[in-house]
């Protein structure tokens, strides 16, 4: 977390980047450094991406049950 909407990625890519929590999402979830969430890279900022969806632990349990997602 960094504060202001603000929090570091680390994604399937192996990038860092800047994630950015819209107001609809920030109203409505509470992210938590470890939560794993789905990012939208910047078309024009690579290093930079919109957040549109965290995945709550049952998702999560049922992602990895499927082979899409290795922890």
């Amino acid at each position: 977390m960094l504060g202001s909407n603000r929090v570091m990625l680390r994604c399937m890519d192996g990038k860092m980047r800047m994630g950015r929590i819209p107001g609809k999402l920030k109203k409505r979830v509470w992210i938590n450094e470890g939560d794993v969430v789905i990012a939208v890279p910047w078309p024009f900022q690579d290093e930079k991406a919109d957040i549109v969806w965290r995945y709550t632990s049952s998702q999560l349990e049922q992602l990895e049950r499927k082979g899409y997602l290795k922890l």
